[in-house]
């Protein structure tokens, strides 16, 4: 769904531009080398847009000294007291996150909105089902039937109300995101809020939990609304490093037809038909690939398989750039463009694998 332009530092946010990925820093943000060391373990992952905390004057007083060094946007993440968002606005972040309910009477908000303006920078108001008015929370109460719709209708009133009070002021740059820990609350809200307004939309599932469950109803409600055509920007919220924040949103939108994964792995499940160590192959594959990519390589290689036995493995492996399949007595057939280069042990496949990543042309 088409929505609004708006930049955030050099990235374009909305209006058919490619989806981009946000993290999170969980460093103390006065302690700025440790904060800069992490955005750029972040940047290196693949993360297009940076938020930081800033809950006091400490963190406010290191934000410049931060975007000096921040290889990508850096946004700042604010509540409760004003006087800190014109901090960070004044320190020169490219973005603003907010929600105006909790900033305190409205001309504080103006206050900030102006100063935005000013800098021509936008501003994300967000709606969140931990953090809803008392007003919005009577719309509803936990157990009652039809509780994920009547939550989504609670945040979108709230994101509604959020803007609104901005737009009062004259101040339109704004990015919108809509989150409850619940997949299918955070769906239809979104959807919703879709269908009533352009503003750019900040996707992500809220406390979606430890790697393992956090990645897996991130990537359905995200990738649910991603196929929808619905979203402009992204965040995985994980327990977990923020880097894997950003390489699951990566997969996600791989996944998703969004962004081309550089290189696709494709690798079968194993079953009692594979005589080989597929799963150690499988992650041997992906360390090399990490490591090419964190020492400033480029892959040129577009598919690779890495299966198991006869049954599906030729085919997949016959489809990708280079394939690998297992076969009798822990052999691997090895393909290259559709065509056979031979059947070889396993250390002398993977040799071959990793000299073909590696490869400059």
């Amino acid at each position: 769904m088409k929505t609004r332009k708006l930049f955030v530092g050099r990235v374009p946010v909305g209006g058919g531009s490619p989806v981009s990925v946000q993290s999170m820093t969980n460093t103390d943000t006065g302690n700025a080398k440790a904060t800069i060391r992490q955005i750029r373990r972040l940047s290196d992952a693949g993360c297009d847009i940076i938020r930081v905390a800033v809950p006091d004057n400490p963190a406010a007083e290191k934000l410049a000294g931060i975007l000096s060094e921040s290889p990508i946007p850096v946004i700042a993440d604010i509540h409760f007291d004003y006087r800190l968002a014109l901090s960070a606005i004044k320190a020169g972040v490219h973005g603003i996150r907010i929600n105006p309910g909790n900033i305190g009477d409205e001309a504080k908000v103006r206050l900030i909105a102006e100063a935005a303006g000013e800098k021509d920078i936008p501003i994300r108001v967000g709606a969140n089902s931990g953090s809803l008015p008392r007003e919005l929370l009577k719309l509803f109460k936990p157990g009652m039937p039809r509780h994920d719709e009547a939550l989504s209708d609670a945040l979108v009133k709230s994101a509604l109300n959020e803007c609104r009070i901005l737009e009062r002021y004259g101040f339109r740059k704004i990015k919108v995101s809509l989150k409850a820990s619940s997949v299918p609350a955070t769906v239809m809200a979104y959807r919703k809020f879709s269908q009533q307004s352009d503003y750019p939309l900040h996707l992500g599932i809220t406390e979606a939990g430890t790697l393992i469950r956090g990645t897996v109803k991130s990537a359905v409600g995200i990738g649910a609304l991603l196929l929808e055509g619905i979203g402009d920007t992204i965040r995985v919220s994980l327990t977990s490093d923020p880097v894997e924040e950003v390489k699951t949103g990566i997969m996600i939108l791989e996944s998703a037809g969004l962004r081309k994964a550089q290189p696709e792995i494709v690798s079968c499940p194993t079953c009692g038909r594979t005589k080989f160590d597929l799963i150690g192959l499988a992650g041997k594959v992906e360390a090399e690939i990490e490591n090419i990519r964190k020492s400033g390589g480029r892959i040129r290689i577009g598919k690779i398989a890495v299966m198991g036995c006869a049954v599906n493995g030729p085919g997949e492996a016959r489809d990708a750039d280079i394939g690998i399949a297992g076969g009798n007595k822990g052999k691997l057939a090895v393909f290259m463009k559709g065509k056979l280069k031979g059947v070889f042990s396993e250390a002398k496949a993977l040799e071959i694998l990793r000299k073909e990543l590696r490869r400059e042309k």
